[in-house]
């Protein structure tokens, strides 16, 4: 009996203890893998000089694999084909292939960036760079700085640093067509850069924000910074390059015939003066009035009567601005006419200082006041009068208006008159003020204020004026009806007085006019008056 006992007792305890241990608790894998993959070994080595080769090879302890390698990879001085880069899957091994011809005597370097992760953790192994040299030595000068914005407060985006070799063949046109002699990449948040592995020599050195990172300066896209004077190595000095986008040169485009009485004059650059006249034969009772919609570029001609397109096809006109002549044939088409449309800008809400604002689609020409009726919350009815921005083609009606009320406009069918007798349909617009007390105000006063003229400019955090005050000598600048939030100020010298800012020209070699921020953000609160001292330094 004891001996069939005991084999039971002896399988009962060692189920039991089993099952305690069991409770314990769930394996977890060990520790999270927080170090990066490490070099084993390159072939050829880091650092190589007289070499020859066209293909590298990395070898890591453990698989990787390349994230986001053409955002973060740059080779300097830039190859004129990319190298076949491997691997594309994971692997130990990193292959560089070279397809290029290599300079005679020069020190090439590939920045991996933060490409270059573990396969399982995606730890980095943060700006890796392999560095050789075509000659006996590897360059090792440097040229350092940091990268700003002309207009807003902080650069929004990384930006190409790039380092051009004054040579018997160097020309500034160069950055429009041929890749440079040395790159870099701002650093994400603190906007520096540091040209690194160069050789003696003298450069000319830019910066630019790039639409296609071709490395080749795109005016119509890109943004461009540049150092005035010709930069040497070596050199101690620390460069601030401020990014600016170019303002394009005038040029007219092609026009185009868009609907029966009206032809567009595209066009790009400054176009302040400009007029267009015909210079084909056209009917006697032809007539033209010339308008533009605001934020575009583009001039629009409007016409009548309509024209025959079975006895005219084209017309010749001559487009003038400045000191610049062109001849344009517009091919024109049979097409509807466009009715008079009415659209109000802004919204309903509105401070009493503000009008009812209304755009035109077609040349307004006259108002009927008599056909206007405003009325506040209490129907009573309001004094008002109204004007005409033609450039524009925009009606204001201006009335005397209090804080927290509400305003119904009603404007009664022919009201508006257009260039083509059309009138508007019955129109109807509600307006509201706020309290006061929904607001806020900012006293400004500047101190050390010694160049003028200046703009004070007031701009929300997507960098769009508030509102905008000109200086010609320094004096308090007083801001109410601030809706809260958090705003950024900054002065502008008006160098050349045209109460605008200014962009530069890097062929012209023009900076743009300085902008200058206050050093912390602007918390406007609701019935808060807010009192601001701006040193300018």
């Amino acid at each position: 009996m004891k001996s069939t006992i005991r084999p039971f007792a002896i399988l009962f305890f060692s189920i039991l203890l089993f099952s305690n241990c069991a409770k314990r608790g769930r394996p977890t894998g060990g520790p999270k893998d927080s170090i990066p993959p490490v070099i084993i070994r390159s072939n050829p080595e880091n650092f190589t000089t007289n070499f020859t080769g066209d293909e590298i090879r990395i070898y890591f302890d453990e698989y990787i694999k390349l994230n986001k390698l053409k955002e973060n990879l740059i080779i300097s001085p830039p190859l004129k084909y990319d190298p076949i880069i491997s691997p594309t899957g994971t692997a130990k091994i990193l292959k560089i292939k070279i397809r290029d011809t290599l300079l005679q005597n020069t020190t090439y370097s590939f920045n991996f960036g933060k490409s270059i992760v573990d396969n399982n953790e995606q730890n980095e192994f943060e700006y890796y760079k392999y560095i050789f040299s075509t000659g006996s030595y590897i360059d090792s000068l440097t040229i350092t700085g940091k990268i700003e914005d002309a207009l807003l407060v902080a650069p929004d985006k990384p930006a190409t640093v790039m380092l051009y070799e004054r040579t018997d063949n160097f020309s500034d046109s160069l950055i429009y067509s041929e890749k440079p002699t040395y790159i870099a990449r701002t650093k994400d948040s603190t906007h520096t850069f540091s040209l690194n592995n160069l050789k003696e020599g003298n450069y000319m050195l830019i910066a630019l924000q790039e639409e296609l990172n071709n490395y080749t300066f795109e005016p119509s896209k890109d943004k461009i910074g540049f150092v005035d004077a010709v930069v040497s190595t070596p050199t101690d000095s620390n460069y601030t390059i401020k990014l600016f986008k170019e303002s394009p040169d005038y040029k007219i485009t092609r026009p185009s015939h868009v609907s029966k009485n009206l032809i567009s004059f595209g066009f790009e650059g400054n176009a302040d003066s400009l007029q267009v006249t015909p210079i084909s034969k056209i009917p006697d009772d032809f007539t033209s009035f010339a308008n533009r919609y605001p934020l575009k570029d583009s001039l629009n001609y409007w016409f009548k009567p309509a024209i025959d397109v079975e006895q005219i096809d084209t017309i010749l006109f001559i487009a003038e601005n400045r000191n610049m002549i062109d001849t344009l044939p517009v091919r024109m088409r049979d097409l509807f006419a466009d009715s008079l449309k009415v659209t109000r800008i802004g919204s309903s809400n509105i401070i009493p200082r503000d009008s009812l604002r209304l755009q035109v689609n077609t040349p307004l020409v006259s108002i009927d006041n008599e056909r206007i009726k405003v009325y506040d919350k209490d129907t009573t009815e309001l004094n008002f009068e109204t004007i005409i921005d033609h450039r524009y083609s925009i009606a204001s009606i201006i009335f005397d208006k209090t804080d927290e009320n509400q305003y119904r406009v009603e404007i009664l069918p022919d009201a508006f008159k257009d260039f083509f007798e059309n009138t508007n349909d019955t129109l109807k617009y509600g307006l509201n003020t706020k309290a006061v007390a929904d607001y806020g105000t900012l006293n400004l006063r500047l101190e050390k204020a010694v160049q003028f003229p200046m703009i004070v400019e007031l701009v929300d955090n997507k960098f769009k004026v508030v509102t905008s005050t000109y200086l010609s000598e320094n004096k308090e600048v007083y801001y109410d009806y601030l809706s809260p939030g958090k705003y950024y100020l900054r002065i502008i010298y008006d160098e050349n007085g045209n109460e605008k800012w200014d962009s530069g020209n890097f062929l012209k070699k023009v900076q743009p006019e300085m902008v200058i921020y206050y050093p912390t953000i602007i918390e406007i609160r609701p019935n808060w008056s807010l009192n601001e001292i701006f040193t300018l330094e």
